[in-house]
């Protein structure tokens, strides 16, 4: 039985699968296997990840599309290893990685999540200079509504108990638990450390670095505001029972925090006019980022006023200060 496994999701990602999966062969940690799992791809993404299944260590499983949250939760029933890490099939890991997720889970018992910084590449797989650096010690169930310093879903490597902790099996499920929500379609990430943080004991917690290439792909974003934001209050009003009064202190800044990303998302689109909507129902939510983070919130501010008044000429020498706030879809 290997110690660890690394969860590959893979959707149609042919043009980025094979430099993922040979990142993690080169791992400096070598007691792991890799399970990819297509989730019904419709382009070569089968024949690649077929030609790799050829190694000892490397498994394909297959399925109808079943969304991100499914594909992971495919991955975690076929996993073997005490330690499960997930790594998009888009995005890279450095080849420590591993090892040093490792060997802080190992070191730390309590620790049911570890989790590390990322660097973030354009589409075409440039490095940028942007990294994300979250915090990393005594993160609470606050800190991950608000901020999220998990950040994206290859940042991570869950314990096998944890993960277990927080597995729940729908009524509409027969084959294997659910550990993501696979009715989101997006927020699924933090739905899941949320969950986690709420319900159990296990810290999360994090290591320095940036040991993950994100990988970016701007454009089009902010046609997607809306539907995030649904997703974000879904999440909130699935959680809320779990523990109302934390929801009752906590949820509005959040929600402010939430807005404030999706205009930031906004900027990056150049959508000047949804940014200066996004800031203006942020600020009336909660003053919380105003207080905590002032620089940041009031240069995204001004930065959608100038776009919305002035146009995209005017930000575009900018923009690449909003690149951190892109998600991939």
């Amino acid at each position: 039985m290997p110690k660890a496994t690394v969860v590959v999701p893979a959707f149609n990602c042919a043009s980025t699968l094979s430099q993922t999966l040979e990142a993690l062969i080169v791992q400096t940690y070598t007691d792991f296997e890799i399970v990819i799992v297509d989730d019904g791809s419709t382009d070569d993404t089968p024949q690649i990840a077929q030609a790799y299944a050829r190694a000892p260590n490397i498994h394909l499983v297959r399925q109808a599309n079943r969304g991100l949250a499914g594909a992971r939760n495919t991955g975690i029933a076929a996993a073997q290893g005490d330690y499960i890490g997930f790594c998009d099939a888009d995005d890279l890991w450095l080849p420590e990685k591993l090892a040093q997720h490792v060997a802080h889970l190992d070191a730390n018992p309590a620790v049911g999540l570890s989790y590390a910084g990322s660097r973030l590449m354009t589409a075409e797989g440039t490095p940028t200079a942007h990294t994300q650096s979250p915090r990393l010690r005594n993160v609470t169930a606050a800190h991950i509504l608000k901020r999220n310093p998990v950040g994206n879903g290859s940042a991570l490597v869950m314990r096998r108990a944890a993960l277990r902790d927080i597995a729940t099996r729908p009524l509409i499920e027969t084959q294997r638990d659910w550990v993501f929500d696979e009715t989101f379609r997006q927020s699924e990430d933090i739905e899941c450390w949320l969950r986690l943080a709420l319900t159990t004991d296990w810290t999360i917690e994090g290591i320095p670095g940036a040991l993950t290439l994100y990988r970016i792909n701007p454009g089009g974003l902010s046609a997607n505001t809306s539907r995030q934001l649904a997703a974000w209050e879904r999440m909130i009003t699935k959680l809320r029972p779990l523990n109302p009064a934390f929801f009752d202190r906590h949820a509005a800044p959040a929600r402010a925090y939430q807005l404030r990303y999706l205009a930031r998302r906004a900027i990056s689109d150049m959508d000047g006019n949804t940014a200066r909507k996004l800031m203006q129902r942020a600020l009336a939510t909660s003053g919380r980022p105003l207080i905590e983070e002032p620089a940041k919130t009031l240069i995204t501010w001004g930065a959608a006023q100038a776009l919305a008044l002035l146009g995209p000429a005017a930000l575009r020498p900018l923009s690449g200060l909003f690149r951190p706030a892109l998600p991939k879809t």
